[in-house]
């Protein structure tokens, strides 16, 4: 048989084969049914809850206040009350304690009124006291006798810090530095300093004056000033302008053997002045080294030198404390060796040697970076005669005062004396209480004593009551620096406000005093009108707090009550 015919049969018997050979199974993975879960008994349904919708409070903010402000938030105010011959305070020698109290009292409610911030009163005006705790005796101003304590008895320096601080005021003792008796007339105690230490003192004129050219001499007025801050909860120390004499005609200055003895190279005129230096420099660390943030400062003449004396003096032609009273009063200034200058501008803004701008314009370039207060003349006001007719203008004085204001760094005012402001000549203290100190200022911070702000209030609440806005707060807890809160400051601002204009005096509503203090009933908030409240704490040194707010709403308010 041909080999392709085999071939062929044995391709076709394998076709046969394969297509005839049975199916083999094809193993199936299957997937279980799904499990429907049966639905939950449906519970019974509750009573529906009656939901009480909250009020919803949709005040728009205030728009922005860009307003000035009508006067300085921060401004040092303060009266001069002088005990010398019974100037200011007590008005007679030897009245009972109880009118003396009583005068005191009044006074200082007429400077508080009258938009004051700060007392500065005499409590030695002769190598005598107006205190209890002294080596040197009672003032015979005060009772009318050298050594006689006041009758009942208390102790007036005392007294008047309570009701300064009672007030909101700042109390500075202000001591003479110079006099040892002030006249031939005057009552000397048995034991004075004068019949102790005869050596110490010098006559000039009728009276006897400390001789400062003794080291010993300045070491004992020092320790008077140590002892006054060791003793009392003054808030400053302070002295005028009496150091070396002003000239009286046909007298001199009999210093020589102290010269001869201290000298030390320099003439007498630069030995003089290096000896206020000196007891500038102790009084200062008498202060310092027993309570450092008491403040020390110094009330000058106006006039440092005349510019065609020194050509860093004043464009005046006046009298010279560097010359007539040995007293560099610009180096303790510009050294930084007070806490405050207050130079003594008594002229007017037209006076032919020594107007008031230029003086305060001088000062405002010569403090460096102590604090600068001028000294204004009050008692002048109303007086000038034909001399000086523009003391009869009732413009001068508020004039001085906005002209002061206005020149940087100028931080305040203080005037001479108390009693010129009672008096109200030409209506001054009018025209201060019913604009220029219309609206409350708060005593500048020192910061080179103290820097550091006290801590916020805590806990600020606020509600609308019957009788007004009830505000309550807790007491912060101390600074780092260990303050605590010394008084609260209320601002209070229509509606709500996205920045808070605590810069501006007049939204001032309160100053609530002491730590403790710490409720205030807002008694003029209209019921109609909603509020904002700040309040910030201040420490003794007058650094503020950062704000704490809260805002009233009393519409508000009484639909949550009524249950609206």
């Amino acid at each position: 048989m041909p080999q392709p015919f085999l071939r062929f049969s044995l391709f076709l018997f394998v076709c046969l084969w394969a297509a005839c050979r049975p199916e083999r199974p094809v193993a199936t993975t299957r997937t279980p049914p799904t499990q429907v879960a049966k639905p939950a008994p449906k519970k019974p349904a509750s009573a529906p809850v009656a939901v009480k919708p909250k009020p919803v409070d949709t005040v728009a903010f205030e728009p922005l206040d860009q307003s000035i402000a009508p006067s300085p938030k921060r401004e040092f105010r303060a009266v001069w009350i002088a005990t010398v011959d019974n100037i200011d305070w007590p008005t007679k020698r030897g009245l009972p304690a109880e009118q003396q109290q009583a005068e005191y009292r009044v006074m200082l409610d007429q400077q508080r009124q009258a938009g004051f911030n700060a007392v500065v009163v005499q409590v030695r005006a002769a190598a005598d006291a107006f205190y209890a705790k002294s080596m040197e005796p009672w003032s015979e101003f005060l009772t009318g006798q050298q050594g006689l304590a006041p009758s009942p008895f208390y102790d007036p320096l005392e007294f008047m810090i309570q009701e300064s601080h009672g007030r909101g005021m700042e109390f500075h003792a202000w001591l003479n530095l110079d006099r040892g008796t002030f006249g031939k007339k005057s009552s000397i105690a048995p034991g004075h300093i004068t019949s102790r230490k005869p050596e110490w003192f010098l006559s000039y004129g009728d009276r006897k004056l400390f001789n400062l050219g003794l080291p010993e001499v300045r070491t004992y007025v020092a320790s008077l000033v140590a002892n006054i801050v060791r003793n009392y909860d003054v808030d400053g120390i302070h002295f005028d302008d009496y150091f070396y004499p002003y000239a009286v005609a046909g007298q001199t200055i009999r210093d020589d053997e102290a010269y001869r003895a201290n000298y030390n190279g320099m003439n007498k005129n630069d030995w003089r002045r290096s000896n206020i230096d000196k007891v500038i420099l102790e009084l200062r660390d008498s202060v310092r080294s027993v309570k450092p943030y008491v403040k020390f400062g110094i009330s000058p003449f106006g006039i440092w030198k005349n510019q065609n004396t020194d050509p860093e003096g004043s464009a005046t032609t006046g009298g010279q404390a560097y010359f007539d009273l040995y007293a560099d009063t610009r180096k303790w200034a510009l050294e930084g060796w007070v806490d405050y200058m207050v130079p003594q501008i008594y002229f007017t803004h037209d006076h032919p040697r020594a107007p008031y701008r230029t003086l305060v314009d001088w000062w405002t370039r010569n403090c460096g970076d102590r604090h600068l207060y001028i000294g204004n003349g009050a008692y002048r006001v109303g007086k000038g005669g034909t001399k000086e007719p523009s003391w009869n203008n009732p413009t001068q004085m508020p004039n001085q005062i906005r002209y002061s204001r206005s020149i940087k760094p100028t931080l305040g005012s203080v005037f001479f004396s108390a009693k010129s402001l009672q008096n109200n000549p030409l209506g001054v203290r009018d025209s201060l209480q019913n604009s220029l100190y219309k609206y409350p200022a708060l005593v500048p911070p020192m910061a080179w004593k103290d820097s550091l702000a006290p801590q916020s209030p805590r806990d600020l609440k606020a509600a609308a009551t019957t009788s007004g806005v009830e505000l309550y707060w807790q007491e912060p807890t101390p600074a780092s620096d260990g303050d605590h809160a010394r008084y609260y400051v209320i601002y209070r601002f229509d509606g709500r406000q996205r920045q808070y204009r605590t810069d501006n005096p007049q939204y001032i509503l309160s100053i609530c005093q002491g730590e403790n203090n710490t409720r205030y009933l807002d008694k003029t908030a209209d019921p109609t009108k909603r509020y904002t409240y700040v309040v910030t704490s201040f420490d003794r040194l007058h650094n503020e707090s950062r704000e704490v707010a809260v805002l009233v709403n009393p519409v508000v308010q009484e639909s949550v009550r009524a249950g609206k």
